[in-house]
């Protein structure tokens, strides 16, 4: 009987898992994500919004790491694709906000749900046992994630 893997050992096989498991199912990964003509920094802002809804541009400008006049080139570049709109803030009209216009909205939800699709056709491969597994897994890496959400927004306050 093979010995039990120390915490250490078991958070590394996890992450070579997750490793294999990302390039191996990659080759499922919709070609409408790869044929995007979007720039690495103009498909951040999109999924930001998409995530986050309607942003400020400095908020953007942090996300990306970048200064705010390449955030605003970036999303000058996004407003001609029709991407996304600039409207002002309804309670402060010196804020300007940045958010999805309806043709990019659309082609994230598309992109989105063909995602989606791909991972519940692999969901479906799976036996019983095996997808209950995975949920209760996924439920505790996402209350995992609370805790260290919640860890860093402590040490950012107290900083």
């Amino acid at each position: 009987m093979k010995p039990e893997m120390t915490k250490d050992e078991l958070i590394e096989s996890t992450l070579q898992l997750t490793d294999k498991a990302f390039r191996d199912l990659f080759p499922i990964l919709p070609k409408e994500w790869l044929s995007l003509d979007l720039t690495m920094p103009q498909l951040k802002v999109v999924l930001l919004l998409f995530t986050n809804g309607p942003e400020r541009m400095g908020t953007i400008a942090s996300a990306l790491g970048v200064s705010l006049a390449t955030a605003t080139g970036v999303v000058d570049r996004l407003v001609e694709k029709d991407m996304v709109t600039r409207e002002g803030d309804p309670n402060d009209r010196r804020i300007v906000l940045i958010l999805l216009s309806g043709k990019g909205e659309k082609l994230i939800t598309g992109l989105w749900q063909l995602a989606r699709g791909n991972t519940e056709a692999l969901l479906k491969a799976l036996d019983q046992r095996k997808l209950q597994l995975l949920n209760e897994a996924l439920k505790a890496l996402l209350e995992a994630g609370e805790v260290v959400k919640r860890e860093l927004q402590s040490n950012n306050t107290t900083k």
